[in-house]
């Protein structure tokens, strides 16, 4: 499988795919926002647009199907809770489902509910695509229609049973913001403030891919089961022995403040 990840440069720092068949050059686009830019990377990469998937409803991942329809005739697919505020979906999908690209991939459609209640995830072997669900050290809001309760179901579930050699494909790159607060509430997480480092001087586009392994190590929300996050948001928060749960959810609530 063939994946080129399109950093487009815009106030929301999105990040566009593309995931391509070697075998035939048929593509797929992820959360195109940039019509222009996705159908560019797709004429250097000589791979030809066949379909479109969007995880989830929001603008800033849907405003570029009319665009890449109009130059390609690319299907668009959604998920069903979706597909009513997504113009022209030519196909629902959901969690189990499967997509063909090409002749040799076969991506699994995943439920991840949370920032909102429609999202999915796509995954073919240790590549995931996560949209606004799980981002690089953070993890989606709920502002827009979504549910922080659902969203750690998501994540205890879903996301949990994934492999560390996962390699994850966020809709945004926010890694340094969510870093900083991984830190603020892990203080002793010594592999968080060495990635920190490390990215220092990289912008969006050059923004290392990670793996659910590395995610584990460094991203606060896959690490409520720390003691330190426990007593980190105890004391931002005024409670005391939180279950997991409370702690995700006390974490999201001081993100969206932080």
């Amino acid at each position: 499988m063939l994946i080129e990840r399109i950093w487009v440069g815009n106030p929301g720092r999105n990040f566009n795919y593309l995931v391509a068949c070697e075998a035939t050059g048929n593509a797929l686009a992820v959360d195109p926002f940039d019509a222009g830019q996705v159908l560019g990377a797709a004429t250097r990469c000589g791979w030809r647009i066949s379909h479109i998937v969007n995880t989830h409803e929001h603008s800033d991942h849907t405003a570029g199907n009319a665009g890449v329809v109009a130059a390609t005739g690319a299907s668009v697919l959604a998920h069903p809770r979706a597909a009513a505020r997504i113009p022209s979906v030519d196909r629902e999908v959901g969690h189990g489902d499967r997509i063909a690209v090409g002749t040799s991939i076969h991506l699994e459609v995943l439920a991840t509910p949370g920032h909102t209640p429609a999202h999915i995830c796509l995954r073919n072997g240790d590549t995931l695509l996560t949209g606004d669900s799980l981002f690089n050290a953070g993890v989606g809001n709920c502002r827009k229609g979504g549910d922080a309760a659902t969203l750690y179901d998501t994540f205890a579930t879903v996301f949990a049973a994934l492999p560390d050699s996962v390699c994850v494909y966020p809709g945004h790159e926010y890694l340094r913001r969510n870093l900083s607060f991984a830190i603020d509430r892990e203080p002793g997480n010594a592999r968080a403030r060495r990635m920190l480092e490390r990215i220092e001087n990289i912008e969006g586009a050059s923004a290392p891919v990670l793996t659910l392994g590395d995610e584990r190590e460094i991203n606060v929300f896959l690490r409520v089961h720390s003691a330190e996050v426990a007593a980190g948001v105890a004391l931002a928060s005024d409670s005391a022995r939180a279950t997991e749960k409370e702690v995700f959810l006390a974490l999201r609530q001081l993100r969206d403040r932080w």
